[in-house]
């Protein structure tokens, strides 16, 4: 596979780059996520001033018409400076439903709005004992005469306490782990009867448990067809999985790269620690696992769109499985090699460890996407 950017992902790259560079420092950082809102406005509005919002919706509704091969060097810039604004949430997500599920009002009305950083979103799917399956769905809406009625709760539905319209999955048909009978709503964030319990990540990102009661929804509320949600919803998650992937390549770097200058200059015995041998050997792994990986997420990128359902996640769970691996692997090597001041939360690397952990975890763990390549064969 040939890994090198196009022209235009190389001056998308460096330019994201510069940004990060002057703007998004790793205090800047610090400042944001201590923040009441947790993110920053500015930043949003420039990430929609770069085009990085519009760039995998189509040119009909502002966006560049781009495919996840060309968010992933965005998604690796976001790994690299653990940027915490929603831009998973909102372009890989929601968007994403929007933009595959909508009707043609519903994308005219709200994908302009999104690519121009007037419009965030989140998606809320998750529930309590669901684990990583997306079929596992108590909530439940139900038709009345004029619409629908929500009711349920969602669980860590991330960057919720900023988006402005929540896109919910709701079973209006079926038992509780059916696949058949899932729909989707859009809800917005302040109407009456919803509610929100919100709370920091460990990775500082920010997320809310959501309460919908007797929450009165209009019928164009409804996205898509109604009762046959769940083959798109595993799309636009694998969709995110990718893009996820791409993004723990970012970190992945950012770690071997401070480790390996950590190495350089830190002495014992007269000597940088770098010199010993055993510390090299074990900086030569993370870097085979960080390669590995890399091959990895750009397949799963390269397969995100695929139309054939059982290549898709065979590609995408391959990824996820190399993924979460090499997550546990450098984040806690990095660490190590660090010392005592690796845990502090004055150094990058301990943010860095955290948010590989949770990348990990995020859309199915080792665990859960083994069994899903499995049953693909």
């Amino acid at each position: 596979m040939n890994f090198a950017y196009s022209e235009e992902q190389q001056l998308l790259a460096q330019s994201l780059q510069q940004f990060i560079t002057k703007e998004y420092t790793f205090d800047a950082r610090r400042a944001i996520i201590a923040s009441a809102a947790g993110y920053s406005e500015q930043v949003w509005a420039k990430f929609a001033e770069m085009g990085l919002l519009g760039l995998p919706f189509a040119h009909t509704y502002g966006g560049f018409g781009g495919n996840a091969i060309d968010v992933l060097p965005v998604m690796e810039a976001i790994g690299q400076a653990l940027i915490v604004e929603p831009y998973l949430a909102t372009v890989g997500l929601g968007g994403q439903l929007i933009a595959r599920g909508g009707s043609e009002g519903q994308k005219r009305a709200l994908l302009p709005a999104l690519i121009r950083g007037r419009l965030k979103l989140a998606f809320a799917y998750m529930e309590r004992d669901a684990r990583y399956e997306l079929a596992h769905i108590a909530t439940r809406a139900q038709r009345t005469g004029s619409g629908y009625v929500l009711e349920g709760k969602k669980c860590v539905v991330l960057h919720a306490p900023c988006a402005d319209t929540f896109v919910v999955s709701a079973r209006t048909a079926g038992s509780i782990t059916d696949p058949q009978g899932i729909s989707l709503f859009l809800v917005d964030r302040n109407t009456p009867g919803v509610s929100l319990h919100s709370y920091r990540t460990i990775d500082n990102l920010r997320a809310a448990d959501i309460s919908f009661s007797s929450v009165a929804l209009p019928p164009d509320a409804l996205l898509g067809d109604e009762g046959a949600a769940f083959p798109l919803i595993e799309a636009v998650v694998d969709y995110a999985t990718a893009l996820l992937c791409a993004e723990a390549v970012g970190a992945m770097r950012d770690a071997n790269d401070a480790t390996l200058a950590y190495l350089k200059t830190r002495k014992q015995f007269g000597v940088p620690i770098g010199s010993f041998q055993a510390l090299q050997h074990r900086m030569v792994d993370m870097m085979i696992s960080y390669e590995q990986a890399k091959s990895m997420a750009y397949l799963a990128c390269a397969k995100a769109e695929s139309t054939d359902a059982r290549e898709r996640k065979r590609a995408i769970s391959a990824a996820k499985i190399k993924i979460a691996d090499a997550c546990r692997h450098i984040s806690q090597e990095a660490v190590q090699l660090h010392g005592g001041m690796g845990m502090t939360e004055e150094l990058k690397i301990s943010h860095t460890f955290r948010r590989l952990t949770t990348i990990a975890q995020t859309f199915g763990d080792a665990d859960y996407h083994l069994e899903r390549f499995a049953a693909c064969e």
